[in-house]
């Protein structure tokens, strides 16, 4: 675990994989997946336990402060634990690409899913799920991007 990068680096890893993906000054959403993808491959020093290291695919049309869009959030949680090993919070690093409002993409209504690392779990086959249900958005180009990182 002592190779690993640390977990408060998380968000800067993000960042450069997302630089990494940009042919132009906008970003496809196929880049930031392929973006997303190294990033949720890249494995950060936490605890080995199954919940400490999580990816959180999510879509869905929402308002949160202006007008309804379609977004799609790709999100890597850490489990913080206090000094005896306690779970004290999650950070969650996030990766929102949002599209303007389009009625077959509000069809999609929403989707979750979440994977963990060190769940003995498939981090391919859960990659491949997540991309298929991409594939309307993989050639668009989302009208905003949003990378951030918030304690839960």
């Amino acid at each position: 675990m002592h190779d690993r990068p640390r977990m408060e680096e998380a968000l800067d890893v993000l960042r450069a994989e997302l630089e990494v993906g940009r042919l132009t000054t906008e970003l496809t959403t196929r880049a930031a997946w392929l973006a997303f993808m190294r990033f949720a491959r890249q494995r950060f020093a936490t605890a080995p336990t199954p919940d400490s290291d999580g990816l959180l695919f999510q879509y869905g049309t929402y308002a949160f402060s202006r007008r309804p869009m379609f977004t799609v959030d790709l999100t890597r949680q850490f489990d913080i634990s206090d000094d005896e090993g306690e779970h004290e919070h999650y950070v969650q690093v996030h990766c929102e690409l949002r599209y303007e409002f389009e009625a077959v993409l509000d069809a999609l209504g929403s989707f979750d899913s979440w994977f963990f690392h060190d769940a003995n779990a498939d981090l391919d086959e859960w990659l491949a799920a997540m991309e298929r249900q991409l594939e309307l958005l993989l050639a668009r180009r989302p009208s905003e991007i949003d990378v951030y990182e918030e304690p839960v």
